[in-house]
């Protein structure tokens, strides 16, 4: 099973290739390793929303990112800049993740220490085992 973490540029979409048009841009559209979350999404739309090429990815889709480029020297540096992007995005997503656990885990310490019936009732629920 792939994780957040292993979220990468795999290639472009074989379906929406990149070509010269008489418009002055390329539509470049970044094809992901696995379908990421929608929070990711968010987060990374979020993150990249000042760039100049206005990078995104539809968040219910999560599998590309859709940008552009005015002429074809600017895809490798797009490119390498958003592989940045994505372990920036990563990071802060785990980093949120995380904080949220040891939130809900303070809150569980917390009932935990709680004495008398309501206590040992919480101790109870604790240790049940759904395997």
């Amino acid at each position: 099973m792939e994780g957040i973490s292993d979220i990468k540029i795999v290639g472009v979409d074989e379906r929406r290739p990149p070509i010269i048009r008489k418009e002055p841009y390329i539509d470049v559209y970044f094809k992901l390793s696995h379908q990421a979350p929608v929070d990711w999404c968010k987060a990374f739309n979020s993150l990249t929303s000042k760039l100049a090429s206005a990078p995104k990815i539809k968040e219910k889709d999560g599998l590309f990112i859709e940008t552009w480029v005015r002429n074809a020297d600017e895809i490798i540096p797009l490119l390498e800049l958003l592989k940045g992007k994505i372990v920036e995005c990563t990071k802060l997503y785990i980093e949120e993740i995380e904080a949220a656990s040891n939130k809900n885990n303070a809150a569980n310490a917390s009932a935990m220490s709680e004495t008398g019936e309501q206590g040992r009732l919480n101790q109870i629920i604790a240790s049940l085992n759904f395997d």
